[in-house]
């Protein structure tokens, strides 16, 4: 690996923690990013020229915090704020001792990040998008199209929360107790969209990023033990080790994605199965009528339950998916339920849910509307028009091995149309 790939590789594993670590000295997330950058840019100008550390980690951090260190020393020159620091130490660590009510036990600067990047004085389209730019480490094209929306506009957006949290001086802390439960929908969302880029990456040569599901499932953990009578909290836990537990079966010997009736599923994480679903059973004791988390997670349960995919419980999916689209309506949630139609009631039913949600235009983007479609259309012997389908679906496909994968699809449907 070159030395440009090793810093973009870096950066992907390191950001996140190095904003969160500079975020606590400068007190502010976007110049805490400034700096980042700032030290990844010093990079790719030294490594090429000296060679890669031995630990680019602590190299960059170490570079970074130096630069946040001179910036200090030169704003409080320039505000001559030395007297007052001299007389009061401790304006010079202004978080060393945590506020009487906060969380007791939590010193991870990272879900600390989490929690200021989804304070309430930004929208919510907002906290997700900065969180999965600053925790997630995602670039701007990236959360824009998880978002189904043109970069430009994201980029705008995550500019704006970054200028709102500076001038509103948001604190960088874990909430009290009795905050959490109001700031914990954004953050579980947040969560969610970081894991489904590790689970299914819309951007690069991998399909699966396991740094940012690993990510994704240790801040649920975390969550979960901060509030153990939450469900959606447990659900969510629940979800992410579920669909983890298929990593090693969801990819073939050279990287391509295969899906999921294609799967070998002796090669399923038993341990995550195990996991995620004491984490399901953890949500439904607690009583309350399940969220979004816990229905998806439900869903995950019923493939994890089934030992070959055509013992696959398709109509308690479909009954899954009908309660998910009353308490989280989306085309995607309608998408999904129209893969489980076609398993349980046919290529023609499943046909007709697709048609309700066709126009949608936060589908135009989503490659995966055409790749249902195609197999819906192929199911009903109509193999031209599915090739077509797949052809355009490989066109909006996200990753190259996605691509590779659509256009044989499509080259298959091709042929029996000849045949």
């Amino acid at each position: 690996m070159d030395a440009r790939r090793t810093v973009e590789a870096v950066w992907r594993m390191e950001s996140p923690r190095l904003i969160a670590s500079l975020t606590r000295l400068v007190r502010d997330v976007g110049t805490a990013e400034e700096i980042a950058q700032d030290a990844f840019v010093l990079a790719l100008e030294q490594w090429p020229r000296d060679g890669v550390p031995d630990n680019p980690g602590a190299w960059l951090t170490a570079t970074a915090k130096h630069k946040a260190i001179d910036r200090i020393r030169r704003e409080r020159s320039q505000q001559s704020k030395y007297t007052q620091i001299a007389v009061d130490p401790s304006a010079q660590q202004p978080s060393a001792m945590p506020a009487p009510d906060a969380v007791e036990g939590v010193e991870d600067d990272l879900l600390a990040l989490v929690f200021v990047a989804c304070h309430p004085v930004l929208p919510r389209e907002s906290r997700v998008a900065l969180t999965l730019r600053l925790v997630g480490g995602l670039r701007t094209d990236e959360i824009a199209r998880a978002f189904l929306v043109p970069s430009a506009t994201m980029g705008q957006r995550i500019s704006r929360a970054k200028r709102t949290l500076s001038e509103a001086k948001v604190p960088f802390e874990v909430p009290a107790r009795e905050e959490l439960p109001a700031r914990l929908s954004a953050v579980l969302e947040v969560v969610y969209l970081v894991f489904n880029e590790g689970y299914a990456a819309t951007s690069g040569e991998d399909w699966i990023r396991r740094d940012l599901a690993a990510e994704a499932m240790r801040l649920a953990r975390v969550l979960a033990g901060l509030l153990p009578r939450e469900p959606e909290v447990h659900g969510l836990v629940a979800l992410t080790e579920l669909q983890a537990s298929r990593f090693a079966a969801r990819l073939g010997p050279g990287g391509e994605p295969i899906l999921l009736q294609d799967q070998d599923r002796s090669r399923w994480d038993r341990i995550l199965l195990k996991h995620g679903n004491a984490a399901l059973e953890r949500a439904v004791a607690l009583g309350r009528p399940l969220g979004p988390y816990s229905l998806q997670a439900a869903i995950a349960g019923c493939h994890a339950r089934a030992p070959r995919f055509e013992d696959t419980d398709w109509e308690a999916i479909v009954a899954l998916y009908d309660a998910l689209a009353q308490v989280a309506p989306s085309p995607v949630v309608e998408l999904n339920r129209a893969v489980a139609l076609l398993h349980s009631d046919g290529p023609d039913a499943a046909l007709a849910a697709l048609d309700a949600v066709r126009d949608d235009p936060r589908l135009a983007r989503l490659h995966l509307y055409g790749a249902v479609r195609g197999e819906v259309l192929e199911r009903l012997g109509r193999y031209e028009e599915a090739a077509r389908t797949l052809e355009d679906a490989a066109a909006a496909a996200p990753t190259r091995r996605e691509r590779n994968l659509l256009m044989a699809r499509a080259a298959a449907a091709s042929a029996r149309t000849e045949a």
